[in-house]
């Protein structure tokens, strides 16, 4: 039998193609490309975000840098409206700086006070150690009449002066003084003539010691030194020293007081 145009029952079946045959019936073993694009190009698409983290963008970096400069030009303006309305309401914040050993109030004349005017402050601040070296000096005169038996109560009235009479004159006259210095404002400067004279008048009396006045031996005056001397020499001794301080400290309080005028004229 001639069986050479029987099929093999162990071949593949493979339909007969014609590239030319044109219809619906007609396969092609050509893979459809465009069907197994895997979406891309297709109508219903899924869109997939990528974090901008993962990608290292730098224009994300640029507007994070640009909103932090931002905030802080923002806060950096808001602290300078608060300084500038602090300033204008004419509250200053001074760090205290002297004495160095131990600051109890601020003092930088270098740093603070015009350059014509230091001079002329350094002056005032002499005046107020001043009347401080004087009411010390007055409690150590009066401890020592008190021991000599000169009764308790001269000594707690010259503690009192002295409590008083030193944190006083500086809140009173010297820091208006300063500040007047250092703002030249006129209203400090009236202010700083008006107490200053007091301080004077006080300079004075306390150099004369009148017991109309105050009691006692309680200020080293010259009419308390006069009337010590005749109970007990030493004692007599420091009161005269006091007096001798009293005086230098009302002659400088005049010089002062007449320098600060005239730079007060010179710049009207």
């Amino acid at each position: 039998m001639n069986r050479r145009n029987d099929p093999n029952p162990f071949d593949e079946e493979e339909p007969e193609v014609n590239p030319f045959a044109n219809g619906a019936g007609s396969k092609s073993r050509i893979p459809k490309v465009v069907a197994s694009t895997l979406g891309f190009g297709q109508k219903h698409d899924a869109t997939v975000d990528i974090p901008l983290d993962t990608m290292n963008d730098p224009n994300k970096k640029e507007k994070e840098l640009a909103s932090w400069q931002a905030d802080l030009n923002r806060r950096e303006r808001e602290l300078k409206r608060r300084e500038d309305a602090v300033a204008n309401a004419g509250v200053t914040v001074d760090d205290k700086n002297w004495p160095p050993f131990f600051p109890i109030i601020h003092h930088d004349i270098s740093n603070e006070i015009p350059v014509h005017a230091q001079r002329l402050q350094y002056l005032a601040f002499a005046s107020w150690l001043g009347i401080v070296l004087c009411l010390v000096f007055n409690v150590i005169a009066i401890t020592v009449c008190w021991i000599r038996g000169g009764g308790v109560r001269i000594f707690f009235l010259a503690i009192i002066y002295a409590l008083i009479g030193c944190p006083l004159s500086y809140l009173l006259w010297y820091r208006p003084l300063y500040r007047a210095m250092r703002t030249d404002s006129a209203l400090k400067f009236g202010w700083f003539f008006l107490i200053y004279l007091l301080h004077i008048g006080f300079c004075i009396l306390a150099a004369i010691a009148p017991p109309i006045f105050f009691r006692g031996r309680s200020l080293t005056g010259i009419l308390a030194a006069i009337d010590v001397f005749s109970d007990n020499v030493l004692v007599g001794i420091f009161y005269l020293v006091g007096f001798g301080l009293f005086c230098l400290e009302s002659l400088l309080s005049l010089w002062v007081l007449q320098k600060v005028y005239a730079y007060f004229r010179g710049n009207k």
